[in-house]
């Protein structure tokens, strides 16, 4: 156990892709101190990516991809801002409601922070916003991408942990809301501590044509959840119907996409693709390694030994999470984790879904704190920032992210009532 934890953190350290710590330390195992074959390694990797709802990954990442390529996202920005843009802070505002729309579209946080991002903070700073607000509500708001679904984290947490990705999917819906609720009230205390006006007048002209120019696109959601719960389709094939559905409006209906433009996507799409799922193989190893040397079953000791109530083993876990979030990729945090927590999440009775949610949430917070949050590198770049300056700027949006992730670790129903009521 010590040589493999030792492995892991040297190779880690010395900076090597969390792919190569995660496979070098389990191939440390397998080659010195046990008598397994050497195919048994490669088995273990394949079979870890011979998934049928991993495939649900690359196609989300296109779906994503496509959208932020077809020009949906000036359309949402501006239905965004015919809709709240009334309120006081306005443009904060809106940002928190485009992410909630693009949620349901992209499934990853970066790809909110870096499609939408570059308007809405152009946006704030074309109306006099202080840059840094305008950076750090951009940054809070990606993190409602993998809450509500589709969701890329939760579709590898699902993998790994065995539970229903269509019961995650639904169980993140609330606590997204929520999220999006909590920073909204941050955004309009700001707004009146600061004595920031409305941006503009409601009017109902603008909000229906605005609406009209971005129904395809609020389709997309609806298509994706609706099909999901309606039994039309498995999360899986959702992933394929919201690819289609990009297709169809970048090629047909906006004629913004052209042949130069997909074959670039698709490049992209696979290049993340394959990042991502040579972690998951890399990871299938070590879980596996974690299992035959009972590693899980001494921490679920460990933990069982400080306490045995599952509200205090809920925040001793996340606290965990939210240190090893700051550290290291979410993907490869799920990949690691899961296999370890898992039986102590089971032996004490916290439903898996319920802990899917509180997972991705903490690692979503994850990302925006130093040393590795991707998100803070992705609008230090587009905010034309430096990465102190917005650490700063998002300090101040942890705290309504922190409450919002009490409430879900301490009120089940805000997970668990969905997925109750449309799978149970």
């Amino acid at each position: 156990m010590l040589l493999l934890f030792l492995a892991l953190f040297a190779l880690l350290l010395i900076g090597a892709p969390i792919f190569v710590a995660l496979g070098g330390a389990s191939l440390v195992y397998t080659a010195f101190l046990s008598n397994i074959p050497d195919f048994v390694v490669l088995h273990r990797m394949a079979g870890g990516v011979d998934s049928f709802p991993l495939l649900a990954v690359p196609f989300f990442i296109l779906a994503g991809n496509l959208m932020n390529t077809a020009g949906i996202t000036n359309r949402i920005f501006e239905f965004a801002a015919a809709a709240v843009g009334w309120l006081r802070g306005g443009l904060g505002h809106v940002n928190v409601v485009g992410s909630i729309i693009f949620a349901g579209m992209s499934g990853t946080a970066v790809a909110d922070a870096g499609g939408l991002g570059n308007i809405e903070i152009k946006a704030m700073r074309d109306h006099g916003y202080d840059h840094e607000f305008s950076v750090g509500v951009t940054a809070a708001s990606s993190t409602i991408g993998p809450i509500i679904p589709p969701s890329l984290p939760m579709v590898v947490f699902g993998v790994m942990a065995n539970v229903s990705i269509g019961q995650l999917f639904a169980g993140g819906i609330i606590p997204g809301l929520v999220v999006a609720l909590a920073l909204m009230i941050y955004v309009s205390w700001y707004a009146r501590r600061n004595g920031v006006g409305r941006d503009q007048a409601f009017n109902w002209r603008m909000l229906g044509t605005s609406f009209l120019r971005a129904v395809p696109a609020l389709l997309t959601p609806v298509i994706i959840i609706g099909g999901m719960t309606s039994g039309a389709f498995t999360p899986t094939e959702a992933a394929v119907a919201a690819c289609a559905w990009a297709l169809i409006l970048g090629i047909f209906l906006y004629r913004s996409l052209n042949l130069k433009q997909f074959y670039r996507i698709t490049l992209e799409t696979i290049e993340t693709t394959a990042s991502v799922l040579i972690i998951v193989g890399a990871a299938s190893l070590f879980g596996w390694v974690l299992t035959t040397t009972r590693v899980t079953e001494h921490v679920a000791t460990a933990l069982l030994s400080i306490t045995e109530n599952p509200l205090l083993l809920l925040l001793i876990i996340n606290i965990i999470l939210l240190v090893i979030g700051s550290f290291m990729e979410t993907i490869a945090a799920i990949s690691i984790l899961v296999p370890i927590l898992m039986p102590v999440v089971n032996q004490v009775g916290i439903d898996p879904v319920q802990f899917g949610i509180v997972m991705v949430l903490n690692l979503m917070i994850g990302l925006l704190t130093p040393p590795v949050g991707m998100v803070l590198f992705v609008l230090s770049r587009v905010g034309k920032l430096s990465f102190d300056r917005t650490v700063m700027a998002v300090l101040p949006f942890l705290i309504p992210l922190i409450l919002v992730l009490v409430l879900v670790s301490t009120i089940p129903a805000l997970t668990l009532y969905l997925p109750t009521l449309w799978y149970r």
